[in-house]
């Protein structure tokens, strides 16, 4: 399949041109404004977009700051088409992300050489990029299976509260709560970043983990460290690798997760929202999956008691707003939890 290229430009026989040049190899838009550009987007992701400059109404930097503004369109690669360029014009370019810079009236030879070599590149960079993140997937559910037959009582704990994450985020989407904190989350990102939430556990003395009966007061407070030391674990990660979005929020759902609505969760006693939103979520997953579980110290309730239970601790250890939608879902929470 032939890659896509935007050339926007408001001059006809630019357009002409470039379309002739290209064409051969390339499925090539042409389109006159920078505004139907934007429009364009919306249906169509090009591989490459060149963009003239000097254009009436909306210039190419003002095009090029909506590409770069929106995480959809910000990979784009961009390369300005342009008369003349002083220092400073190419210096405010690249700093905002353009690739390269084409003089017009360009050479048709000239323009194909250098849009093949920024489309293998782009090629390159995203093939690259797709297997790093494909080993740091593997990676991750390596550690957190580690941490998960630790304690072999939790059975699949991890993967059935990932995908309730993801179905509870959905579904807050769909009715609009918390819509302004949410609507830019990757579900698919979040969900898998919720299972390092007890990555901490690690570090937890088998006699504590694997205890069957209540533990002493001095237990508790040392299976309470699992998210302080969970915290640690992953600002060992970024110190190592560098942060990035999946480590941020892992490390939110590490160390938020035992917080409630009240103030009288652990380990800061947060309350409200002053609890990050990735900790209210865990809260009521974690709680209601532990609920549905055997353990060892403990038999398993039935998805209506865990619910139950759940609408008690409305507004005292579950933010109400949520815990009102984790109710509303009961029939598809019922379809990973089977009693």
């Amino acid at each position: 399949m032939k890659k896509t290229i935007f050339v926007v430009d408001d001059s006809i026989s630019n357009l002409t041109l470039a379309s002739e040049a290209l064409s051969p190899y390339y499925a090539v838009r042409t389109i006159p404004t920078g505004e139907k550009a934007i429009m364009l987007l919306e249906k169509t992701k090009p591989d490459l977009i060149l963009l003239d400059i000097e254009m009436p109404d909306m210039n190419g930097f003002d095009v090029l700051k909506q590409l770069k503004s929106n995480k959809n369109y910000r990979d784009i690669p961009v390369i300005f088409l342009t008369a003349k360029t002083d220092f400073f014009t190419e210096i405010e370019a690249l700093e905002m992300g353009v690739v390269d810079f084409i003089g017009k009236p360009f050479n048709p030879a000239v323009l194909l050489n250098r849009i093949k070599h920024h489309i293998d590149i782009a090629g390159l960079v995203n093939e690259r990029t797709m297997q790093l993140n494909s080993a740091k997937k593997d990676i991750i559910f390596v550690l957190a299976d580690v941490v998960e037959n630790r304690d072999e009582s939790t059975g699949d704990h991890l993967g059935r509260t990932s995908r309730l994450v993801k179905l509870l985020l959905e579904h807050m989407m769909v009715k609009n709560v918390y819509y302004d904190q949410i609507s830019g989350w990757d579900f698919d990102l979040i969900s898998e970043c919720s299972l390092l939430h007890d990555v901490g556990k690690i570090n937890i003395p088998d006699a504590i983990l694997k205890k069957p009966g209540k533990f002493t007061p001095e237990e508790r407070k040392i299976m309470q460290e699992h998210v302080t030391i969970g915290e640690k674990i992953i600002d060992k990660i970024i110190d190592r690798s560098g942060e990035n979005v999946f480590l941020r929020n892992s490390k939110i759902f590490a160390i938020s997760h035992h917080e409630k609505w009240d103030g009288s969760g652990y380990p800061y006693g947060l309350k409200g929202e002053q609890i990050p939103l990735q900790g209210r979520v865990m809260a009521i997953v974690d709680v209601f999956d532990a609920l549905t579980s055997k353990r060892i110290y403990k038999d398993a309730f039935t998805s209506e008691q865990s619910l139950k239970i759940i609408l008690e601790e409305k507004g005292k250890h579950f933010d109400p707003h949520i815990a009102d939608l984790f109710l509303d879902i009961r029939k598809r929470i019922c379809e990973i939890y089977c009693d």
